[in-house]
């Protein structure tokens, strides 16, 4: 999840844009785009959750709303992103930067989250894969210089014999791909001049390139370049100072996406001793990080905080779905890299500890040597009675023959996960029949729902704005739609809110939409509501009855005592 769309769209050889209706309104001035996944189905056909119906069918039962605290597990927030300020969580025993851990908790100045990537030496921004872990740890083990004690090793160990085959494969295959595509896109950037030059003042249409011979091979590259592009209604008739503004944003993203895969996949390289300082193979340590709650790249994680709860700030449109009920708070988890799943589990158990009732977990991948611990964590959470929302992955791939971890099955042939707290959230369109986003993952009994994942704009640092998409994005919908239903209902269990989601989702069944999930559609918030509030809502919950039982006089005397 993290910073891999913008690269796989052009490694998709520019399929992703020509999909899209060339705007009327640049996507930049459009505030319908900006703000398309609230839209109300029944009246616009278009997939969005129906935000704001929501809260007028919760509002006119009478209904008051509780603050809920959203756990963002992810890479780091702006903390003081004017769209985001005000819906930050606030440690109410924490005394800001006084060096003391006021409320005990083991983590100082701890007011609005926790950061497990970083420590007294700084906060760790690139970190390696998880297959490149593995196979750094596991060669020496099972294919080291005695071939006798290699076979022994494997015998004994087979299950991490099993893990470390599949981590090679994947080290191997992804570590050269990487190579290969940072090495594309270096040469396409320094292609870009050439692509000015070839357009010779002209804008980018087919009938203007297609009779150019190239004599260098940057102008090879640039004419294949600028051909693919001119089928691109983003491109197509822009003038050359445009495509050379477009391509070098472009370019920007690719290569700040491939370049530190130089890292990611050294199998000598990991910078977590020095910076964060923990024993990491000691994963019963909680105790470590700082509160760095932004981190060296919070890009991440601040678009997801927003989609949860951003409020709309200036001139800015943008708003969270639970921008009204929820707070955030940031508890920073995943670097530019693969996530430890020994950091996973204790941000799940600080965000539960300190009073999140839902966490939203935009991240995944293949292998997990900690699988156990970070299940212990999903079965505390489940046991505090708190909602899990993660994303299904970027891979275009059936999850339940290509597992994305942290997963709530512990074997793809099981009927049903072994805890009932977490949603798996896949991401939709706002295309009727596109309706599942081309990268989104999918599967009928391991995902849950659908959400909006594509075209979402939110904010991003420093106080700034961008569209982004993945199932990323679409998980934080779903996390605050669930915030909406649980300040409203605060009786409801995660699993109740789940099954609200699911039965009442907009379904679909065009290019087998309704095969791809539970739910077999698209959330609705309000729908949502309805069916929660018929059938779970105790009726006690928020209403004028319980404030004036905390008035009541018995329990002022009480506390006089």
């Amino acid at each position: 999840m993290k910073k891999v769309m913008l690269a796989a769209v052009f490694l998709a050889g520019f399929t992703y844009s020509s999909a899209q209706q060339t705007p009327a309104v640049d996507p930049k001035e459009n505030k319908d785009l900006m703000t398309w996944y609230h839209k109300d189905f029944a009246t616009t056909k278009v997939y969005g959750v129906n935000t704001e119906n929501a809260y007028k069918f919760l509002e006119s039962k009478g209904l008051k709303p509780k603050t809920v605290v959203v756990g963002v597990l992810d890479s780091g927030v702006q903390v003081d992103h004017p769209g985001l300020v005000k819906n930050m969580w606030k440690n109410p025993n924490e005394v800001p930067n006084n060096g003391k851990d006021d409320d005990g908790n083991g983590y100082i100045d701890d007011v609005h989250g926790w950061n497990f990537i970083g420590g007294k030496n700084g906060d760790i921004g690139i970190d390696n894969m998880e297959v490149t872990r593995v196979v750094a740890k596991y060669k020496p083990v099972f294919e080291g210089d005695n071939s006798t004690q290699n076979k022994a090793n494997q015998a004994k160990m087979p299950e991490e014999f099993a893990m470390y085959m599949k981590s090679k494969e994947l080290f191997t295959k992804k570590s050269i791909d990487a190579r290969q595509s940072f090495q594309r896109y270096s040469m396409i950037n320094d292609a870009i001049p050439s692509m000015v030059a070839v357009l010779d003042g002209k804008p980018l249409t087919a009938e203007n390139i297609k009779n150019r011979k190239p004599s260098t091979q940057l102008e090879a590259v640039a004419l294949e370049v600028l051909t693919n592009v001119a089928k691109d209604p983003a491109f197509a008739g822009k003038t050359p100072a445009e495509i050379e503004t477009l391509m070098k944003t472009e370019m920007k993203g690719a290569l700040e996406h491939f370049g530190p895969m130089a890292k990611q996949y050294d199998l000598n390289y990991d910078p977590r001793a020095e910076i964060v300082g923990d024993n990491y193979n000691d994963y019963s340590e909680r105790i470590y990080g700082n509160n760095h709650y932004q981190g060296p790249d919070a890009e991440h994680g601040t678009h997801v905080s927003g989609i949860i709860a951003g409020l709309p700030q200036g001139k800015e449109v943008q708003y969270g779905v639970a921008s009204r009920v929820a707070k955030i708070m940031s508890v920073r988890t995943v670097p530019n890299g693969d996530e430890r799943d020994k950091d996973v589990a204790n941000a799940i158990r600080y965000a539960v500890d300190n009073g999140a009732k839902i966490l939203n977990m935009s991240f995944g991948k293949p292998v997990s040597p900690g699988k156990n611990v970070v299940w212990d964590a999903f079965q505390y959470a489940q046991d505090k009675g708190v909602l899990l929302v993660k994303a299904a992955g970027n891979e275009n791939e059936d999850v339940a023959e290509h597992l994305a971890y942290p997963t709530n099955f512990k074997n793809i042939t099981d009927e049903a996960p072994f805890v009932n707290n977490v949603m798996v959230v896949g991401a939709s369109t706002n295309r009727n029949n596109e309706l599942r986003a081309s990268f989104s993952n999918y599967n009928k009994k391991m995902v849950n729902v659908f959400a909006p994942g594509e075209e979402i704009y939110s904010t991003i640092p420093t106080n700034d704005y961008s569209y982004q998409q993945g199932t990323s994005m679409a998980s934080p919908v779903a996390a605050g739609a669930a915030a909406v239903l649980l300040a409203y209902m605060p009786n409801l269990k995660p699993a109740q809110i789940i099954e609200a989601l699911v039965k009442t989702s907009n379904a679909s069944t065009e290019n087998e939409f309704g095969e791809k999930s539970q739910a077999g559609g698209v959330i609705d918030v309000k729908k949502a509501a309805e069916y929660a509030y018929t059938n779970f809502y105790d009726g006690k919950s928020n209403t004028v009855k319980t404030k004036t039982v905390k008035k009541s006089r018995p329990v002022k005397k009480s506390v006089k005592k």
